[in-house]
């Protein structure tokens, strides 16, 4: 599950658990399920990782043992997506007539343009349409703070250079920090217009200093080649097929967070550690199995029912995404409704709490809910847009519904371990699931509601679009995921898939810019925006609210 988190009220009833002959068997297959999937020889089923590979070949065969056969002639749906930036080969930065070793004395900030610039410098003084040199460091104290936050530093004062006709930026440390910065491939800045490096405390004694100390006119040239790096995760899919109308889609993702790579856990530690995401999302994954037999036994005929293990849940929900709207292209219009399960493996012995999410994506919904339930205290949150891959479905007009156990210490951690799963109380947890998709089977398709999206998490502003950016979008502009009733966005006429490229006079390179762009407006100000939509410039006139 990504980082939100869900504030539900709790709806009480009586609390009873029972356990038969089947249960016994059935916790069995689960407890087997989730000891695979969160082992350490999966490492963490990192998105695009060879521990990821396994996990799927390991819910495809169990898939195939319950013959239950493959969505559309495939289990395995990949999908490409960009993720971080990389140094090419091609980048060279030379100081005088010696190249510097790229990472080893000097290397490109990843917001650099991957452009050419030279000149003959004399550090700290900035002459425009030259390559300025400048420290950057203050003092030796700054220098020696570990709390110093150098990429932004670098990053505010390259732009301000840019802006003042400077044609490249070499950064140097000129005080030997004891925490020099290093290149972040997942730098979330926006890259500038202007080539900008940074060369280590060695190589600037030793090639920009005399060896008398005085600092004279150096020759800079930078070539800098960076490109974004392209990863590859693989969504499962299987497939009952009963010739209907309608299919009815459950979901659960399968990746989890590797060693801690990608800036997502909650891990305090120094050494990496495998995280081996037992609960989030082992948990869901082996439900989704079990249950896809269970549909299978039953013989749930009034709806087709297409099971899907996403993958790059952790990093935006980019699997589920990539689902919707580029591999199979699935119309809405065809999709009956949503369930995914997300954290379903810890249910609290004392509480019994189990959070119901997407409660307001249909009428239906509250209908269910509300008839006896002995075996949970049910937290309602009605929102469609949540902390995971429900999200992509509701902002394609699917109802939804997302059940969910609760976070709890190991959340994003190493020790989210599958000897921590409450197996009874995860498969009570199934059986509930299970009897609103038995339930549903007997009913017509349920009526999609818009429902009022969820401001946790959310920076504040003087004002707003009432957009759901696509944060997983890495080209120009900012793509448009889905748009709020009754707000600026939806009463210019701004629509899911647009790509929002300027506000007023303010170009939208990406969601910092955007940000930026949004602090400059007032409540009640008119204004323009410009989108792309299907490869053309589209102006719209725009108002916020007052």
């Amino acid at each position: 599950m990504s980082i939100w988190f869900l504030l539900p009220g709790l709806v009480c009833t009586q609390l009873a658990f029972s356990q038969s002959k089947a249960d016994k068997k059935i916790i069995k297959q689960v407890q087997a399920d989730i000891y695979y999937l969160a082992s350490d020889s999966l490492e963490g089923r990192r998105t695009g990782s060879e521990g990821e590979r396994k996990a799927g070949d390991y819910i495809i065969s169990r898939y195939e043992a319950q013959k239950i056969p493959a969505y559309k002639g495939q289990y395995r749906y990949p999908f490409n997506f960009i993720y971080g930036k990389e140094i090419l080969d091609a980048t060279q930065i030379k100081i005088a007539n010696d190249y510097m070793r790229i990472k080893g004395q000097a290397f490109p900030l990843p917001f650099s343009a991957g452009k050419k610039a030279s000149g003959d410098v004399l550090p700290d003084v900035n002459e425009a349409g030259n390559v300025w040199m400048m420290n950057l460091y203050a003092s030796q104290d700054e220098a020696n703070d570990p709390h110093f936050d150098a990429e932004k530093m670098m990053y505010d004062r390259a732009k301000d250079a840019a802006a003042h006709g400077a044609k490249g930026v070499l950064f140097y440390d000129g005080y030997g920090s004891k925490y020099p910065p290093t290149f972040n491939p997942l730098s979330t800045n926006e890259s500038l217009d202007i080539p900008v490096a940074f060369l280590t405390f060695n190589a600037y004694d030793d090639y920009v200093l005399s060896r008398d100390k005085n600092i004279s006119n150096v020759l800079v040239e930078l070539n800098i080649a960076i490109k974004k790096s392209e990863r590859t995760g693989t969504n499962i899919a299987a497939y009952i097929d009963n010739k209907a109308p309608l299919t009815v889609v459950i979901g659960a993702h399968y990746d989890h967070l590797g060693y801690g790579e990608d800036g997502n856990s909650l891990y305090a530690g120094k050494d990496p550690q495998i995280h081996n995401g037992a609960d989030d999302n082992a948990s869901g994954t082996a439900a989704l199995i079990e249950m896809a037999g269970w549909i299978k036994k039953k013989h749930l005929k009034h709806y087709n029912y297409l099971f899907i293990d996403f993958s790059g849940e952790e990093l935006g929900l980019l699997g589920s995404k990539a689902f919707i709207k580029e591999q199979q292209g699935i119309d809405s219009a065809h999709i009956a409704y949503m369930i995914n399960m997300d954290m379903v493996g810890r249910l609290n012995d004392s509480t019994h709490a189990l959070t119901v999410g997407g409660v307001g994506t249909s009428p239906v919904w509250g209908k269910l809910l509300a008839k006896p339930n002995k075996n949970f205290r049910i937290g309602i949150d009605s929102a469609g847009v949540g902390p995971s891959d429900h999200t992509s479905f509701y902002l394609a007009n699917i109802p939804v519904l997302f059940f969910f156990t609760g976070t709890h210490k190991d959340y994003h951690k190493p020790s989210d371990d599958a000897d921590k799963i409450n197996y009874n109380g995860e498969v009570a947890v199934m059986h509930y699931v299970y009897s609103f998709v038995q339930a549903l089977d007997k009913l017509p398709r349920p009526a999609f509601t818009r429902t009022k999206q969820s401001t946790v998490g959310r920076v504040n502003f003087k004002v707003t679009l009432g957009i759901m950016p696509d944060y997983s979008y890495q080209e120009i502009g900012v793509r448009v995921d889905g748009v709020s009733d009754g707000r600026p966005a939806m009463n210019a006429g701004i629509k899911g898939g647009d790509i929002i490229i300027q506000l007023g006079d303010h170009k939208i390179a990406g969601m910092q810019s955007y940000m930026e762009a949004l602090s400059k407006f007032n409540k009640g100000d008119n204004t323009k925006v410009t989108v792309l939509r299907n490869g053309q410039q589209v102006e719209l006139p725009l108002q916020f609210d007052k």
